[in-house]
C-alpha cells in the first residue's frame, strides 16, 4: 500500500535518514524519474517512508513524504499481477521506483523503516502514522472475516452470494475502507459467474478468497503493534 503524505517532518529526519539501513540513492530526475532502495541491513524492511524535497522558491523547499506499507505482502505477492513495489525489501536487496517526474535539483531520503521483526528507525510521527494505520486495517479486515464467516457458516450456493452482495453493499462509497471494498467488488464478481448450475463450484473459489483475507488478518495482527 502506497500513502502520500504531506508533512513538516521532525528536525531530527536528516539524522535518522544518515542511520537507517535502508538508503536511498542514484535519484534519477526529469521524465522517467526514479530512485533506488537498498536494503544494506540484515533483516527485511516491511514499510518505509521516502521524502523527496524539491525547491518551493525564495529559498523555500517542498517535502512530500511517500509511505509504502509491505507487510502484508507475504500473502498477496503470489498473486497475478501483484506489483513488486508493494512487496518487502529483504536484507541486501536493490529495488528501482518509479517516481513522478521530478525537477534537477530535487532530492530523495528515506526517513522511516519498520523492520519484520516490528522494530522501527527513523522519524517518529512517520512511525507512527505507519503503525496507526496498520490498526485501522487490522480492524477492517477483521470485519470482512466476520462477515464472510457469518454468511458461508449457515447458508451455501447462490442464497450466499446474495447475501454477502446485500452485506458488503456500500452505503457511502467515499467512506468504505480498501479491504471492504476488495471484498464487495470478489463478491460482485464471483455472483456474475455463478449460476444455478456452478453456484456451488463458485462458493469454493470464493472461500478460497476469504481464506486469502483471513491470512492477510492474522498478518495485521501480527504487524500492527510496534515492538520495542
Amino acid at each position: 500500500m502506497v500513502r502520500p503524505l504531506f508533512a513538516a517532518l521532525l528536525l531530527g529526519s536528516a539524522v535518522y535518514a544518515a542511520d537507517l539501513p535502508l538508503v536511498a540513492g542514484h535519484l534519477v530526475t526529469g521524465p522517467g524519474s526514479q530512485v533506488q532502495l537498498t536494503n544494506a541491513g540484515n533483516q527485511p524492511v516491511n514499510a518505509w517512508s521516502l521524502a523527496i524535497t524539491t525547491p518551493a522558491g525564495e529559498g523555500r523547499t517542498h517535502q512530500e513524504v511517500r509511505t509504502v506499507d509491505a507487510y502484508l505482502s507475504d500473502a498477496t505477492r503470489d498473486i497475478p499481477g501483484f506489483p513488486e513495489k508493494l512487496d518487502r525489501l529483504n536484507a541486501g536487496q536493490t529495488r528501482v521506483i518509479q517516481l513522478d517526474q521530478l525537477p534537477a535539483d530535487a532530492a530523495a531520503r528515506i526517513v522511516a523503516i519498520v523492520f519484520e521483526d516490528g522494530t522501527a528507525a527513523g522519524d517518529p510521527a512517520a512511525i507512527k502514522s505507519i503503525f496507526d494505520h496498520r490498526v485501522v486495517e487490522r480492524d477492517e479486515l477483521r470485519g470482512v472475516v466476520e462477515t464472510f464467516a457469518g454468511v458461508l457458516g449457515s447458508q451455501h450456493g447462490m442464497a450466499a452470494l446474495r447475501e454477502l452482495k446485500r452485506r458488503f453493499a456500500a452505503s457511502s462509497p467515499a467512506e468504505e475502507s480498501t479491504p471492504h471494498r476488495a471484498a464487495r467488488e470478489a463478491v460482485d464478481a464471483y455472483l456474475e459467474r455463478a449460476t444455478s448450475e456452478n453456484a456451488d463450484q463458485i462458493e469454493q473459489l470464493l472461500r478460497g478468497y476469504v481464506g486469502l483475507i483471513e491470512r492477510q488478518h492474522e498478518l495485521a495482527v501480527r504487524h500492527a503493534q510496534r515492538k520495542p
